[in-house]
Parts: structure tokens; sequence; C-alpha cells
């Protein structure tokens, strides 16, 4: 079984707020009439019983909310479902996947993002949305941290990325024809704004030179592992356009929901 669950919080955005509003947005797109719920391999979701959306969380302020979302997602996990979370800003990922990792051990990480987000802090907060791989790669939680996308590296992060052994693919060396595999169970983070401005106006960061939509579901596709988490971030319903994000990040809810179920 795979749970969907809203985790609305924006407390830690540095730049904007807007994305606790991301996960009713995102099933208003994947519930709309103007599509379906068919996979792009056929799989009628509509039809799946392997799958349920269990809502929202109901958050206190932080720092609270952090423990609050790390036990929510442990109890699902405790259930013997997988999670495929709704944010949100990316500071969610750091308790989700402290969750995940007191279930699954050798837990691999795939991050696709913009940004590498490893600051020690940022702006004086170490639970921003620019340091959970922080948090992350200091708590030993993840065997393996793979970060695909990058394009905003500055000294402090390479030098992040090099002490706790990140591997890196930033956007200027992708290639179509790389494929990823992962031995072990695996998380994916995906950050909206890892894509091209042009196919998410409602981010909060643009990064132009980003993915098409295409190459991120390739990517996806011809993807290789045990898929046991997800989440789906920094969706800012106030900056998009015609739901346009929206809906981007629900055909990312399909495809992601395939590799869970699968």
């Amino acid at each position: 079984m795979v749970t969907i669950l809203g985790i609305p919080l924006d407390e830690n955005s540095s730049f904007l707020e807007g994305a606790k509003t991301a996960p009713e947005a995102i099933r208003k797109a994947f519930h709309s009439p103007s599509t379906n719920y068919c996979t792009e391999d056929g799989i009628d979701l509509s039809q799946d019983k392997h799958w349920k959306d269990a809502g929202d969380l109901m958050l206190s302020p932080m720092p609270a909310a952090i423990a609050e979302i790390e036990l929510a997602v442990k109890a699902q996990l405790e259930a013997k479902h997988k999670i495929l979370c709704l944010g949100g800003d990316h500071s969610i990922t750091y308790p989700i996947v402290k969750a995940v990792s007191s279930q699954h051990k050798d837990l691999n990480i795939l991050h696709i993002d913009a940004h590498a987000d490893l600051y020690d802090d940022f702006e004086g907060n170490a639970y921003s949305h620019a340091s959970p791989f922080a948090r992350i790669m200091e708590s030993g939680l993840a065997k393996r941290l793979v970060q695909v996308g990058i394009r905003t590296l500055n000294p402090h992060q390479r030098e992040q990325a090099k002490k706790f052994n990140v591997e890196q693919v930033e956007m200027k060396d992708w290639s179509d024809s790389m494929r990823f595999s992962f031995t072990g169970p695996l998380y994916i983070s995906l950050d909206l704004d890892a894509l091209d401005p042009a196919f998410v106006p409602g981010v909060s960061h643009y990064e132009p030179g980003g993915f098409t939509t295409r190459q991120l579901l390739n990517l996806l596709r011809y993807l290789k592992a045990d898929v046991v988490g997800a989440d789906i971030v920094e969706l800012n319903p106030t900056r998009d356009v015609n739901n346009m994000t929206a809906m981007v990040a629900a055909k990312f809810v399909k495809e992601l929901l395939a590799k869970l179920i699968s």
C-alpha cells in the first residue's frame, strides 16, 4: 500500500511563502476532469487499490512541526505502507527521511533539484529548505546521495558536497542518455524547480536552464531501484499560471505512484 500524505509547511522558506497551499492544488489538478488517472504505462490509478490519500497533516508551528512530520510518516511505514508526501517547502524532506531511514537500512536518496540544499544553515535557520540534505547526511541517514539537475552551486555547497561524498550531476553536464540504478532501498525527493521555469512558473525560485518535463519523466521511467518513498516539494500556487505547475506536479504524482506500487 502507498499512502499519499500532504505536508502543508512553508515556514522554512527563505524567499516566498505559499508552498503550504500546494497539497490542495496538487490534488485538485490530480482529480481534474481535463485529464485522467492513467500513468504513461497504462496503470489506471482510479481502479488500483494499492494506494490511498490520507489527507494533510495538521502541524504545529516550527520547530515542533519537524517531530510531528517524522512521527506521522513513521506511523505509515510501521503499518507497512510506502509514502508519497506532497509539500510544502523542501525542509519537510529531513524529518521524512529520518522516519524512512529508521525502517530501511542503507537508504539511498535521489534528489532532483536546481539547488543542492546543503547549506550548514541558511540565514541562521538549521531547518531551512536550503539545508535538509546537510541535516540528512550529517546524521548518517543515507548511505548514498545522488543529486541531479543542480545549477546553483557556490563554494560553500561544493565544500559540503565533498564533505558528505555527495554524487552530483550538474545540469551543465546532463545527457539524455544518462541512466540511474541503485542497490537497496531508494527515496526520491523531487523539487519542482529542477524543471526549467518555462514548464513550472509556480515555484518560488526561478532558475533557468533546467529539465524539460519529458526529460524528467524519462529519468524516472528508466530508473532501476526499489523505491520505498518519495516527496514532491516547492510548488507555490501563488505564482502559478493557469495551474500549469500544479498539473505538472500531478503528472509526477501519477508516475511516482506507479514506481511505488510496482
